[in-house]
């Protein structure tokens, strides 16, 4: 092989290593067995599980979409590339946390306690208000009311 093959070769595999190395998206979270970020509580509800991704492909677990917003506080906003959550109805499933309608509802407990639940869409967070009761919001709402 001469010297100008391996230095392709070189190079395919470092370029190979900087593409796969630095993917921005989510990762399963393992219940039962991954720790909260914020909290370092034990992740174990299916519903209620969120993430940060940062730009640089570094995930950040929580065991409560409440625990990831403590957390965001801490870092950057402009290194976080994805907002993630689990949500109501497909647990386990994660959907846009800065898309997601939010119900905060004594009557849904979530657990760090804020009974904060998420939802993919208003009409669905809606059907579940009429019956548990509660207080709607959108990411932004909720980032202010949070706040608070």
């Amino acid at each position: 092989m001469g010297k100008s093959s391996a230095i392709r070769i070189m190079f395919s595999i470092l370029l190979v290593m900087l593409v796969t190395s630095c993917s921005i998206k989510e990762e399963k979270i393992t219940y039962g067995q991954d720790g909260c970020h914020y909290c370092s509580m034990t992740i174990v509800d299916r519903i209620h599980g969120a993430e940060i991704v940062t730009n640089k492909g570094k995930v950040f677990k929580f065991d409560a979409i409440e625990c990831m917003v403590n957390y965001s506080k801490d870092i950057d906003e402009n290194e976080i590339s994805l907002y993630l959550c689990n949500h109501y109805e497909t647990p386990e499933e994660f959907i846009d946390a800065t898309k997601a309608t939010f119900l905060i509802s004594k009557n849904l407990p979530s657990p760090m306690g804020a009974y904060l639940t998420a939802f993919g869409n208003q009409t669905s967070a809606d059907k579940i208000k009429s019956k548990k009761e509660g207080e709607l919001f959108t990411w932004e709402g909720l980032l202010n009311h949070l706040k608070r």
